[in-house]
């Protein structure tokens, strides 16, 4: 996950959808100098951790990337009818 993205989703009032191997998380603390954020399942707030931004996943952001490519594909003529 890029940095910028981490802290605007640790700044935002609004919970976003991201996840640490899978599972659900929240982030807690972005350390841009380290690049690291400082997280918690959210199943289990009592467990916090700190790991790697690039370990985190936004699964809404993934999806909205794959769509973008699809359609650049389309409007390029790479899908043929």
């Amino acid at each position: 996950m890029d940095v910028n993205r981490a802290t605007e989703i640790a700044a935002s009032p609004i919970m976003a959808d991201v996840s640490y191997n899978g599972i659900p998380v929240y982030i807690q603390h972005v350390d841009e100098e380290k690049g690291t954020a400082r997280i918690y399942p959210l199943a289990e707030p009592d467990q916090e951790i700190e790991v790697p931004l690039r370990s985190l996943a936004e699964p809404s952001a993934m999806m909205a990337m794959e769509v973008d490519q699809v359609a650049c594909r389309v409007s390029d003529g790479g899908m043929e009818e």
